[in-house]
């Protein structure tokens, strides 16, 4: 358990944080999904629209600094590769 003052504050403080990011991974993963769906279902339209949006949610991602850069660019490349494959 926390005693000093600074430290009840980050828990505080870790506490909103994580809530944040497991909102804005949920998020990002919902977009991702969204593309593969549609790449399931074989729709090269919907799931080229969906790519264009899942694109910046994964560029946010990494500048807020809930994705890596890596993974969100490989996350990004697999998607591409599998839209471009329909």
């Amino acid at each position: 358990m926390a005693n000093t003052p600074q430290a009840k504050k980050r828990i505080r403080r870790n506490d909103r944080r994580s809530e944040i990011n497991t909102a804005r991974k949920s998020r990002i993963r919902t977009f991702v999904k969204q593309v593969e769906t549609a790449c399931e279902a074989g729709d090269k339209e919907a799931a080229t629209v969906a790519l264009k949006q899942a694109q910046p949610e994964l560029a946010r991602g990494v500048a807020r600094g809930v994705l890596h850069k890596n993974t969100a660019s490989r996350k990004m490349s697999r998607l591409s590769k599998r839209v471009a494959s329909l």
